[in-house]
């Protein structure tokens, strides 16, 4: 069922719908992860039981957020919910739950080939059928279960190995799998913050330059701070056999790869995937929140938003805020979070700062906001008149 997206008006909101399933994790067909104690809170209830103080929350001294500050997890005591993402450039919903919970998801890995730019086709390795790949979003002291399945007209085995999971390989050794075959593991989502995705199957660089990447969302237990929209962007460095524009179909070059000479870089996978009818649009005074990352995957991006100034951005997806940036550089295999508050309309400009990328290999993006002009903020007055100065 599509999901209207309130406030984005020129872009067709896309269900994503990742079947999180409501049965236990022998259901999906794979081995269940091992159930661990309860873990028990400050007043010694269990804190997944009704007698905790805090229902299913865990309890964490101050600003402690380690493993050691709240013990292992009972999962057996969790609630079992179904849950959403969504595809590029909507970010997922906030999680709209005041207790943990074992989620559980269904990502499928395929590869198609797409266009990478108007009469330019490519055969992209994806999650879920798109680069990047669905955000995923969870709560602080969830519990996850990943079930990936490998498509079986797929031709390679794929993995994936995110970076919010504490333990091996951060999930890619126990979901190494064949075409037509799936795997799954869980983990405790304890760190909140913004993570990267992508698959880590041997040669590694090759499967994160096809497209295989995204970001999972762990919201703070509090939650962030209200903002009217939110977006999900993924900047990735593409290799092919021609240059940028050269149209036909163009297979990877991994030489070109090794040599960190990328043909494209893009947003969400595509030249123009947020311009002209893909753009969003928000009004005047509207605050908006950028969830970015960097799939790589040998580029490091300079984020800026031509036109606007950062009022918030947290460096490394991280929860700790600098305020007033012009531009932040986040890793291959990073992300950022940026805040900041639409006040005169116009079309804003997102690029990769390292300039040439944006103008010459597609790094590029828009935001249209309108409303009502603002000349005591911003006066375009076009006062264009010969200029000569022997007349001074």
């Amino acid at each position: 069922m599509p999901r209207s997206t309130p406030g984005w008006l020129t872009i067709a909101a896309v269900p994503i719908v990742f079947a999180l399933a409501v049965a236990a994790a022998g259901a999906l067909g794979v081995a269940s992860p091992a159930v661990p104690t309860a873990v028990t809170n400050a007043a010694g209830h269990d804190a997944g039981a009704p007698g905790g103080t805090t229902g299913h929350d865990l309890v964490v001294p101050g600003l402690e957020r380690a493993v050691a500050s709240v013990g292992p997890i009972s999962v057996a005591s969790l609630p079992t919910v179904r849950g959403e993402v969504a595809y590029a450039p909507h970010a997922a919903p906030p999680v709209d739950r005041d207790y943990r919970a074992h989620v559980l998801v269904d990502l499928e890995v395929t590869e198609e080939v797409m266009e990478i730019a108007d009469g330019v086709s490519y055969e992209f390795w994806t999650f879920g059928g798109s680069v990047p790949g669905p955000m995923i979003r969870v709560r602080e002291g969830d519990y996850v279960t990943i079930n990936l399945q490998n498509h079986p007209d797929s031709r390679f085995p794929h993995n994936i190995d995110l970076h919010a999971v504490k333990g091996q390989g951060g999930g890619a050794e126990a979901t190494l799998i064949m075409p037509g075959q799936q795997a799954g593991f869980g983990f405790a989502a304890l760190s909140p913050g913004v993570y990267v995705y992508h698959c880590a199957t041997a040669p590694v660089g090759m499967h994160v330059a096809n497209g295989m990447y995204g970001l999972i969302v762990v919201d703070p237990a509090d939650g962030w701070s209200p903002v009217d929209h939110e977006l999900y962007v993924v900047q990735g460095d593409f290799y092919t056999t021609g240059d940028f524009g050269e149209g036909g179909h163009q297979p990877f070059d991994m030489q070109r790869a090794v040599d960190e000479d990328p043909s494209y870089v893009v947003f969400n996978g595509r030249v123009g995937s947020m311009t002209g009818e893909n753009a969003p649009v928000a009004r005047v005074g509207d605050r908006v929140r950028v969830f970015f990352g960097n799939g790589g995957p040998n580029l490091a991006s300079s984020f800026h938003v031509i036109g606007e100034i950062f009022e918030n951005v947290y460096p490394e997806g991280g929860l700790v805020a600098n305020h007033n940036v012009q531009t932040t550089l986040v890793p291959a295999g990073g992300s950022a979070v940026v805040e900041m508050t639409f006040e005169v309309p116009a079309t804003y400009i997102l690029v990769d700062h390292s300039i040439f990328r944006a103008f010459n290999k597609g790094a590029l993006g828009t935001i249209v906001v309108t409303g009502p002009e603002t000349p005591e903020l911003f006066d375009a007055y076009h006062d264009v008149r010969p200029y000569d100065p022997d007349a001074r």
